[in-house]
């Protein structure tokens, strides 16, 4: 065991990296469960954008282009999930859970001439002066436009959610869909547009794992990342600058673990397999505990002739 072989840079740098996919994919899915819907179908949604966007990338030479793709798959995805749940009123777990076995069998159907084939890469941005900094460079000033992206729409949607009247209505309809229908709030209509915003967040976050993080395609990578992200919500208490934290929290316990076995710390893999699940399963336990935080109509049908 060698401690001294972990550098704390690459360490917190690659942090950031790691917890950029859970932080796209959660943010969308606080958009979703603000509105009232619940969707746990993220996962699935993650790993069809993660092939969509790695095989865009792979046939245009484009990353940019592959990412743009993957936002359009997770929400197209995510239309399964609206015609089940908003169309024909069906239960929005169950809805849920067969959206992700559809999307792990897709995409493995999908990237079955992709495996081994290595993506273009898109590059970090150099920031003149700011990149070049001893330390602080590395870590906040030398990473891809993504990552970057990711925090900028967090803050969006934070500032959307507080301030503008579109955050109000969607929080309105979050929190009681009948009163909102009442004052002439399109609530299908609303709840639509998020799961939509949902599905192309996820479909973000899976392409990032193919196309940065681990750049290879590999059935099954998002390996538990979708689940993590649902867990993140709750963990966040539905609160955007929550979920960012949340977000390099546990891309922090991945990162801590995979650099411990890199040095020598005898950490079994099968740990690493089943942590996802079992903090899934802790999360939930505490939203069965304290529910005082989440939107009241939350996984509710709505019923608009009520």
């Amino acid at each position: 065991m060698d401690l001294s072989a972990i550098n704390p840079v690459l360490l917190v740098a690659s942090l950031m990296v790691a917890a950029t996919p859970i932080l796209l994919a959660a943010i969308g899915e606080l958009v979703v469960e603000k509105a009232g819907v619940l969707n746990l179908g993220v996962e699935g949604m993650m790993i069809v954008g993660a092939i969509a966007g790695f095989a865009t990338a792979v046939e245009t030479g484009s990353p940019l282009f592959g990412f743009l793709i993957s936002a359009f798959a997770g929400a197209a995805l995510s239309l399964l999930f609206v015609i089940m749940t908003q169309v024909a009123l069906a239960n929005q777990v169950a809805s849920g859970l067969a959206l992700t076995l559809f999307g792990l069998g897709l995409s493995a159907l999908m990237g079955q001439s992709y495996v081994g084939i290595k993506p273009p890469q898109l590059g970090q941005i150099h920031l003149p002066v700011l990149s070049d900094l001893p330390v602080v460079g590395q870590i906040l000033f030398s990473h891809d436009i993504i990552l970057y992206f990711g925090i900028a729409l967090t803050a969006a949607v934070w500032a959307v959610l507080k301030y503008t009247r579109v955050g109000l209505i969607l929080r309105a309809v979050g929190e009681n869909h009948d009163a909102a229908h009442a004052l002439g709030y399109k609530v299908v209509r609303i709840r639509i547009l998020a799961i939509l915003f949902g599905g192309a967040c996820a479909g973000l976050g899976g392409a990032y794992i193919s196309l940065i993080r681990v750049p290879q395609w590999t059935e099954g990578m998002t390996a538990g990342v979708g689940w993590i992200a649902l867990a993140l919500v709750v963990f966040a208490s539905w609160k955007p600058w929550r979920a960012l934290l949340g977000a390099y929290l546990f891309g922090g316990v991945t990162v801590v673990q995979l650099n411990l076995q890199a040095a020598g710390v005898a950490i079994p893999v099968e740990y690493l397999a089943m942590s996802p699940y079992l903090i899934t399963i802790l999360v939930l336990v505490m939203l069965s505990a304290d529910k005082s935080s989440a939107p009241a109509a939350l996984g509710r049908i709505f019923h608009a002739s009520r």
